[in-house]
């Protein structure tokens, strides 16, 4: 693939992520201190795997979908901040609080009652979020 079919892709993978998130994702993406120069190219390439290639897939299944299936996957392995996030763009997606909840009663019968209330926990803080900024 060229560089200016690639640079688009990316361009339309930012736009994609940040129609889900509400938030651009740039702002994830700057460099961390003491980050070796390749951690630019894991971090377009995921970006692009993921916001370009993978959540566009609305064929078979849709966005809200796809938003309640990443939040049990980042809950059930205990990615916390990852969870975060799809718990943002799950929200942004029309999946409610609600429902939300169910995933993390389900979550306990399969997943384990501590693994669950874990990722509860950072359900909470992002519930907490989005009603302040409903409120704003």
């Amino acid at each position: 693939m060229d560089g200016d079919q690639d640079d688009e892709r990316y361009r339309e993978a930012l736009a994609t992520a940040e129609d889900l998130l509400g938030v651009p994702l740039q702002r994830f993406l700057e460099p961390g201190e003491g980050e070796p120069a390749n951690g630019a190219d894991f971090k377009r390439l995921a970006t692009m795997h993921t916001f370009g290639d993978v959540w566009p897939r609305t064929g078979v299944l849709d966005t809200r979908t796809r938003s309640l299936v990443s939040v049990t996957v980042t809950a059930v392995l205990g990615t916390m901040e990852p969870l975060r996030g799809q718990l943002r763009i799950a929200l942004n997606n029309g999946v409610t609080p609600e429902e939300i909840v169910e995933v993390f009663l389900h979550l306990s019968a399969y997943a384990g009652a501590a693994r669950a209330f874990e990722g509860y926990q950072v359900a909470q803080q992002v519930f907490a979020e989005a009603a302040r900024g409903a409120e704003t």
